[in-house]
């Protein structure tokens, strides 16, 4: 039986570079945002773009609702056209997250996602803020 792993060449190491390097700049995930909150370097707007019922359920601490369905240019237009904006939502079973993140691009601002959202954060073993601090039951209705 062949090598699943090497069936498939890997690729040439400045291909691979350019590749992770790339997925950086449009990912972080919830141990960066953990520790960059800590270290006071949160010079970012953390975006949990899930219902105000699911935020109010448990949320990052840090973060402000966002619900994807309400990003305009109105609703955005108190933050300055160099705001990068971390965003999330419930987890990786939930594509609201990249809803929301291709429209802040649309509307001109600098953007990336949190790897995981609200289930990575936990799985991180990192408390949530708001309501019980666990927000099963409640649909993000991003």
């Amino acid at each position: 039986m062949p090598n699943l792993i090497r069936e498939i060449p890997a690729a040439a190491a400045a291909d691979a570079y350019a590749h992770f390097s790339r997925r950086l700049a449009f990912e972080t995930d919830c141990s960066d945002v953990y520790h960059s909150q800590q270290a006071g370097q949160a010079d970012y707007v953390l975006a949990d773009v899930r219902s105000p019922a699911a935020f109010a359920a448990g949320h990052v601490p840090g973060a402000i609702n966002l619900p994807t369905r309400t990003l305009s240019a109105e609703r955005l237009a108190a933050f300055p056209a160099d705001t990068l904006f971390v965003v999330y939502c419930a987890g990786p079973h939930c594509n609201g997250v990249h809803r929301a993140a291709a429209r802040l691009a649309q509307l001109g601002y600098a953007v990336k996602e949190m790897l995981g959202g609200v289930t990575g954060w936990l799985d991180e073993g990192l408390a949530l803020a708001g309501g019980s601090g666990t927000p099963g039951g409640v649909a993000c209705a991003c």
